[in-house]
């Protein structure tokens, strides 16, 4: 389902932790196992590299204008009729190309032999179940630099480069490590626990802030026969989307950078357990949706829209992903996490909001220019207003929203990132750290305590574990925040 520059050493990502007014969403999409083992592939000779264009006003990256573009989209919570029409876009504006555009949910499986192959698309979007390891993919110098698509004229204002039109933060997390960037994030989500206004109403409540008033609510909820929360158990990695910003909540964002860093006994820290405990208290008291760790993430959320149950942990990309499901009368509403007391290092509304659903251009793709032509073209006013009115999200593009009446979704969204202020955090470990994330951290570790098969301590350590292998593993390309 589904972030950007500023690094100034090849050790470490220079930090946005706060990123400012934005809303809407990026579908995060799941981890895959070890991928790329031998990325140093063949083929993709500079020999099958497109001829350059000729570069004008109106093609500026020199675009070859009857070179064929290849592009390849995760087809999940977004669809794909927004690309496709971007590609009409790109179709016209140079009539002798026939684009080949293509939807998949399985990114790894599909386009792995091609990399190895030396053999890649022109354009990705990296996204999904089978999303690729960004940090393996640029370390095997699978990426081309997208710094001339950045410094190219926007679409709409040929005064404005690309990235003076881009949102606070995008720019800075599509680097990973130094100056080149190598993402493209073209979402922008909110991440917290979303619910139904007209259930909370119809308990006579009001969204809880603290940890007592959460398990009162979820009490209520269960004497009226719906359970306080539910999420989705075969990819519990959606479990973070609200318990990383409770963490940083409770203990402060310098809990979130240690995570992130893997430093030693960064998850023995006192925030994170009280925080494991907390959650831990949802399946202890009987407060979460019976087979729940048996449901994948569109089960949970048509469980969860059919009104059995108040709370699930998610992106912006839900509202558009759960559609038709969604009763008109839902009221779909966000919010940042609930806390635990009134020690609580941040205050109430402290959120975690970042780009999603990345793009990348393979550096051995054919037609390097093209794809990030594409890009260009998505990241015109006119796309952005698109993408907004069709999927309910925000793009990276800061604006595109005039004249667009907001959903209820995406309006709660930006109130809640009204409501945040400079308390928005950006956790790193989903883009730096998939493997990790997701199939250590998620499913191993979460996933476990969540169904009563590990204690908060239990799973504490075992997770520990885990980041200490990562960080021992010099197979694996590290990060800091700066």
């Amino acid at each position: 389902m589904g972030s950007t520059s500023d690094v100034s050493s090849a050790e470490g990502v220079k930090r946005r932790d706060v990123i400012k007014r934005s809303a809407a969403l990026g579908l995060i999409s799941v981890p895959t196992m070890s991928f790329l083992s031998a990325c140093a592939s063949s083929g993709g000779d500079d020999e099958d590299k497109a001829e350059a264009g000729k570069k004008t006003e109106k093609n500026p990256l020199g675009v070859n204008d009857s070179a064929q573009m290849e592009f390849v989209l995760f087809d999940g919570g977004f669809g794909k009729e927004y690309a496709e029409d971007a590609v009409k876009i790109y179709e016209q504006n140079f009539p002798k190309v026939d684009v080949k555009f293509s939807a998949t949910q399985k990114i790894q499986s599909t386009l792995q032999p091609r990399f190895n192959q030396g053999t890649p698309p022109d354009l990705i979007d990296n996204s999904g179940a089978e999303q690729m390891d960004m940090g393996v993919l640029s370390s095997k110098n699978q990426l081309a630099d997208l710094t001339p698509l950045l410094d190219a004229p926007s679409y709409d204002d040929p005064n404005k480069k690309v990235r003076d039109t881009l949102r606070p933060g995008i720019v800075e997390m599509g680097q990973l490590d130094g100056d080149p960037v190598w993402i493209m994030y073209y979402a922008y989500t909110v991440y917290g626990v979303w619910y139904s206004q007209k259930a909370l109403d119809s308990l006579d409540e009001q969204y809880p802030e603290t940890w007592d008033q959460m398990l009162a609510v979820c009490e209520k909820a269960k004497k009226k026969g719906m359970a306080g929360w539910t999420y989705a158990g075969k990819y519990p990695y959606y479990i973070p989307f609200s318990l990383y910003p409770m963490i940083g909540k409770v203990g402060g964002v310098e809990v979130l950078d240690a995570i992130d860093n893997l430093e030693p006994n960064a998850w023995k820290h006192p925030a994170v357990k009280a925080c494991f405990d907390a959650y831990y208290e949802l399946y202890q008291k009987g407060y979460i949706l019976k087979g729940t760790p048996g449901l994948d993430h569109i089960q949970s959320q048509t469980a969860w829209a059919q009104g059995k149950a108040l709370f699930i942990p998610n992106g912006s990309w839900v509202e558009n992903e759960s559609a038709n499901v969604i009763p008109k009368d839902f009221d779909l509403a966000v919010s940042a996490p609930t806390g635990i007391d009134s020690s609580d290092k941040l205050p109430f509304g402290t959120i975690w909001a970042s780009g999603g659903e990345p793009f990348i251009v393979p550096a051995k793709a054919k037609n390097t220019a093209g794809g990030m032509e594409q890009l260009r073209v998505m990241l015109s006013e006119a796309s952005s207003k698109n993408f907004t009115s069709k999927v309910k999200s925000l793009t990276a593009y800061n604006g595109g929203t005039d004249g667009i009446t907001l959903t209820p979704g995406l309006t709660s969204g930006v109130a809640a990132l009204d409501k945040a202020g400079e308390n928005v955090v950006n956790p790193r470990m989903q883009d730096w750290y998939v493997q990790l994330q997701k199939e250590k951290i998620g499913v191993a570790g979460l996933g476990e305590m969540m169904a009563g098969r590990l204690t908060p301590a239990e799973a504490i350590k075992k997770i520990q574990g885990f980041a200490d292998e990562t960080a021992k593993d010099t197979s694996i390309k590290h990060y800091k925040h700066q």
